[in-house]
């Protein structure tokens, strides 16, 4: 995948420079309506991923976000072995105030009419109600209430892959997977972060948490001990594990000049800026980072038990399996000396692979 797509590349260009299958462009000027639905690959199966709502700058930010996201997926089903492909959409918009029910079943009916190939979720700036907006519409729709049948908020198992990566990356450099004492700093404490808060905290490891909403900076600090810092603190700090799960692109030439942590291993998508630069400077550095779409896969598990009509004990299960898959990253990074993002890559591009030649026999 390319690192930076430049904004002034046509879109044919991107969407041939990052494979996609398809882009879907969505505009109800009576709702309010502005969203891309990018497919990446189907593959392994129908195209799943969750829809974002942020305030983006530009268009251009957006088709950039929804293209790599939607890649993600697609080795992010690859990698935790689920017969799924990889899609994603975004929405323009903030959605503290833009989001309404109307606008939400606009954009389900936009889904509906893609007959399958795309099934959404929750993600960032959207939640259970605003799926149940979408089923009203069309069935193609993960995440919506337990109580009409779904499989709830993903965000729990979310947490617990990304708490699985941890473990297994302590592991790698420390020599136990023990919590207890470590440093660990999570960025982002919302319906994720906080779970995972709360996973580090029982295990009696040392939090420090940073988020931009500081009543819940307070809540959550209050709720389970753990210790407020600013923003701008985190790259400074001398900590044994940091955990991104706010926005991507933090991880990046500049911060990781500043870092001194052992670990990278949370729950935000595109944590690296440019992948393939910014995973050759953490090698040098000798910074263990958990690949992101590998550890944060919980969440998708959840959906796609929900689609198979799998129970929560079978999502436990596969969701457990995180750690070993997580290990065996780290161990092919090791053996062929390359960074454990390019070794990730590869485990999930050979399933792609393997599946298509079985489908193309018949």
């Amino acid at each position: 995948m390319p690192a930076n797509s430049s904004l002034d590349t046509s879109i044919l260009e991107q969407l041939s420079a990052y494979g996609h299958k398809k882009l879907v462009f969505c505009n109800d000027a009576d709702t309010g309506l502005k969203a891309i639905i990018a497919i990446h690959d189907t593959t392994l199966g129908p195209a799943l991923g969750g829809t974002r709502m942020w305030s983006y700058a530009t268009e251009g930010e957006a088709l950039e976000d929804a293209l790599r996201l939607s890649r993600g997926m697609t080795y992010k089903s690859a990698i935790t072995g689920l017969n799924l492909g990889g899609g994603k959409g975004v929405i323009i918009g903030d959605s503290r105030k833009d989001k309404t029910e109307t606008l939400m079943r606009s954009y389900g009916r936009f889904i509906k009419n893609l007959n399958g190939e795309f099934i959404t979720a929750e993600e960032m700036g959207t939640n259970t109600r605003d799926m149940e907006y979408i089923r009203m519409e069309t069935s193609y729709v993960t995440g919506v209430p337990e109580s009409i049948g779904g499989a709830g908020n993903p965000a729990p198992f979310t947490a617990q892959g990304v708490y699985l990566g941890i473990k297994a990356s302590v592991k790698e450099v420390f020599g136990t997977d023990m919590l207890a004492g470590r440093t660990v700093v999570v960025q982002g404490i919302g319906n994720v972060g906080e779970h995972l808060v709360a996973l580090l905290r029982k295990e009696n490891a040392e939090v420090l948490i940073s988020d931009i909403n500081q009543e819940q900076l307070t809540y959550v600090a209050r709720k389970y001990k753990a210790k407020p810092i600013e923003a701008d603190k985190i790259f400074g700090i001398d900590a044994d594990v940091y955990a991104p799960c706010a926005m991507g692109a933090t991880v990046n030439s500049k911060t990781i000049e500043r870092m001194k942590f052992a670990i990278i291993a949370g729950s935000a998508n595109n944590q690296l800026k440019d992948e393939v630069l910014d995973s050759e400077l953490l090698l040098q550095k000798g910074i263990l980072f958990a690949p992101d779409y590998l550890i944060n896969a919980g969440g998708l598990i959840s959906c796609y038990s929900e689609l198979t009509g799998f129970g929560k004990k079978r999502t436990v299960q596969l969701t457990e399996n995180i750690y070993d898959a997580t290990r065996n990253v780290i161990k092919l990074s090791k053996s062929e000396k390359i960074s454990t993002n390019i070794a990730a890559n590869r485990i999930a591009e050979k399933r792609i692979a393997d599946v298509k030649k079985i489908k193309s026999s018949y």
